[in-house]
């Protein structure tokens, strides 16, 4: 039987942490980026949103998992995943982002550093090393031409 501590031990966990963090920072944080940064910050959440649904649509269709830590059955490496390796984390970044601009909580950008520090820690490099074991060369093909974030090589 697994813990509790695992089974919340997920990046919308982390999110929602970051999220409420940054709202309890902007209280304290210098007004900065105002009108723009509300009009900026919703666009971003939105986009993050959408990104995040665009690549759990074109993983459920692959037929493998979006769930961390379970074993992939399929390597998806078209339509989104040839921008990013992992778009639903950069999906979730834009969401912060998008947050931290919409909340004008400009003392809360350095949340952004420790969320991407905490999904490659946490996540990230165990999904890398369990698709190298299940994919091998083609695993790492794709990551030789896909950065981990955004951008092709």
């Amino acid at each position: 039987m697994r813990s509790l501590a695992r089974e919340i031990d997920i990046p919308p966990t982390w999110l929602a942490l970051h999220l409420g963090a940054a709202w309890v920072v902007s209280f304290v944080s210098p007004a900065v980026f105002a009108d723009v940064g509300r009009v900026v910050g919703q666009g971003l959440v939105v986009l993050g949103a959408l990104l995040m649904g665009a690549a759990v649509v074109q993983m459920s269709l692959a037929r493998t998992t979006v769930i961390p830590r379970r074993s992939p059955s399929a390597l998806v490496t078209s339509g989104l995943f040839s921008l990013s390796r992992n778009p639903i984390y950069l999906g979730d970044g834009l969401i912060l982002t998008g947050a931290i601009l919409w909340l004008d909580a400009v003392l809360a950008l350095p949340l952004l550093f420790s969320f991407v520090w905490l999904i490659q820690t946490r996540f990230i490099r165990d999904e890398e090393t369990r698709l190298t074991e299940a994919f091998g060369p083609e695993f790492d093909l794709w990551a030789a031409h896909t950065r981990r974030w955004v951008g092709r090589k």
